[in-house]
């Protein structure tokens, strides 16, 4: 009988689902939690060209991890970009702010939580907790907002089964000051 092969970075998480465990993941190697939450988690590596001369990562490095934080979230609520924009729907972002709170390092293992904060017609809004995985500081803390626009780059509507697909949730951190 041939076995499969097992990958021995993978772990179970805390909701059972397999990961790569945080001190083996491959510089911006993200993984979700597939178990339905409002709230989703990625987890990055901090890689040396993300750091600048002081050691600490760069500050815009963060609207990256935004990102892939927010797309992972949007795929686990059943969509993806490549999918919306195939449809014609394109999110732009049009508004962000982020609020640095603690430095993260080279090789640090963060963790991005990503939740719905309102789903209006045109627009939805994104909140997120940025913290060290395996202390739990809390690093930084951001939002942004998305317009929903057509393939011509003119403001639309949101579709009706994209607004039923993300569920708002009340902020699970303060964000801002």
């Amino acid at each position: 009988m041939v076995r499969p092969s097992r990958d021995r970075n993978r772990r179970p998480t805390a909701n059972g689902v397999s990961g790569r465990r945080p001190d083996r993941l491959q510089p911006h190697e993200a993984y979700m939690a597939t178990q339905a939450s409002p709230i989703s988690e990625t987890l990055v590596r901090v890689n040396y060209s993300e750091t600048d001369q002081m050691g600490v990562v760069y500050h815009a490095r963060y609207l990256v991890w935004l990102d892939i934080a927010r797309t992972e979230h949007l795929r686990r609520s059943g969509m993806s970009y490549r999918d919306l924009e195939a449809e014609g729907l394109r999110l732009a972002v049009s508004e962000v702010s982020v609020r640095y709170r603690q430095p993260a390092r080279y090789d640090d293992p963060v963790r991005i939580r990503c939740w719905v904060r309102e789903v209006a017609s045109r627009r939805v809004d994104f909140g997120y907790a940025v913290e060290h995985a395996e202390d739990n500081r809390l690093l930084a803390t951001a939002s942004t907002s998305l317009l929903a626009l057509d393939d011509t780059m003119a403001l639309t509507r949101l579709p009706e089964r994209v607004r039923r697909a993300l569920q708002v949730v009340p902020d699970p951190v303060k964000l801002g000051s």
